[in-house]
């Protein structure tokens, strides 16, 4: 019919044209930039290890990690500059010269996976005092930091006799370099790299205690401070405690902070992690113990406890809540501290202290 333009089988040509290829203009913008740099082998990351200059900022990110971790008990997450040789390596540049120092060529990277650094990793314990009584007790080190110009006291010439006799590594290190290994912790110009600390076996803790005419052990219940854990093994050491055992989740750990805080007494009192607290005080109870849990409302006087002379186990709660339920239903007895009525309670490794003194008062009295 005239006029239509629907006519069956009518052939449909496209009226494009050949589809053009890219001749190879952009075939450089499609290139690979080649590999991503590892965190170790990136300046400009807190993880880098490598012999080139570091860069202000990324020394300031290591040392702001340094603080952190320092603070909250934990293995710092960076790198350890010089260990690893990446000079020439890599699309980074550092500059060393003129007001761009520490820039950064192009091309850009693009970021990587976060560098993780093992919960097993290495400590760095520090102090003059720390650092001769882990060396005097044959703690495991696998080096010793010595500030350049430190002035040579007995404590630091033991340290580096000691350090020489048993074939750890000795090096001399500006105070610079220590404070941003250590994030500003007071250092006294000495440092010891020390494996993760050992843990010793609940089980051998226990019969060790009894091996004592009148043995006496510190449970922790949710201590999560590093420098109240130093300070109650610093007390256990002192009065006379055959050691100390902790949970192993919810709990603070043995890291430098606390080394130091326990100034070399985390070396002398033997600590373990336990899976269920509640669980190893009854066997402790199993073996004749009289488990004591500290309580700022205990029905007890710590100054009218008679079973201070006996076996006893002596539970220390957490900063804020104290003992945890099933704890404190554990617990044979719960001894209050005497104390003015406008003081609420005490911080938990003085209150461990106070109460180790007063247990070593009846014994020795």
């Amino acid at each position: 019919m005239p006029g239509n333009s629907e006519r069956r089988g009518k052939r449909v040509v496209s009226k494009k044209g050949a589809a053009k290829g890219t001749g190879g203009k952009n075939r450089q913008s499609l290139a690979g930039r080649g590999r991503t740099l590892p965190a170790d082998e990136r300046p400009w990351h807190k993880g880098y290890s490598g012999d080139e200059e570091l860069p202000q900022k990324t020394a300031r990110k290591q040392a702001n990690e340094l603080r952190a971790a320092a603070a909250q008990g934990r293995a710092p997450k960076i790198g350890q500059p010089g260990t690893k040789r990446t000079a020439g390596k890599g699309p980074f540049s550092v500059k060393k010269s003129g007001a761009a120092q520490g820039s950064r060529s192009t091309p850009r990277v693009s970021p990587g996976r976060k560098s993780t650094q093992p919960k097993d990793g290495p400590e760095l314990l520090v102090g003059r005092n720390p650092v001769v009584e882990a060396l005097r007790t044959h703690v495991p080190a696998t080096a010793l930091y010595v500030a350049i110009g430190l002035d040579m006291d007995e404590r630091v010439k033991e340290s580096v006799r000691t350090a020489a006799e048993r074939g750890i590594a000795i090096l001399e290190i500006t105070r610079a370099e220590l404070d941003r290994m250590t994030g500003g912790v007071l250092h006294q110009g000495l440092g010891l790299q020390v494996p993760p600390y050992a843990y010793e076996p609940f089980a051998d803790l226990l019969a060790a205690a009894k091996e004592h005419a009148a043995p006496l052990l510190i449970a922790l219940d949710g201590i999560t401070d590093p420098r109240n854990l130093g300070a109650i093994i610093r007390s256990a050491a002192a009065f006379g405690a055959q050691g100390v055992f902790l949970t192993e989740r919810r709990s603070a750990a043995i890291t430098a902070t606390a080394w130091r805080t326990s100034a070399g007494a985390a070396a002398r009192v033997k600590v373990s992690q336990v899976t269920n607290l509640t669980r190893s005080l009854k066997a402790c109870q199993d073996e004749g113990f009289i488990v004591v849990g500290l309580d700022a409302d205990g029905a007890t006087s710590l100054y009218d406890l008679e079973a201070a002379v006996g076996p006893l186990v002596v539970v220390v709660g957490s900063e804020g809540r104290g003992l945890s339920r099933l704890v404190g239903q554990t617990c044979d007895l719960k001894v209050g501290i005497p104390m003015i009525s406008e003081v609420e309670s005490l911080n938990a490794s003085v209150a461990a202290a106070v109460t180790l003194a007063e247990v070593n008062r009846r014994r020795t009295h």
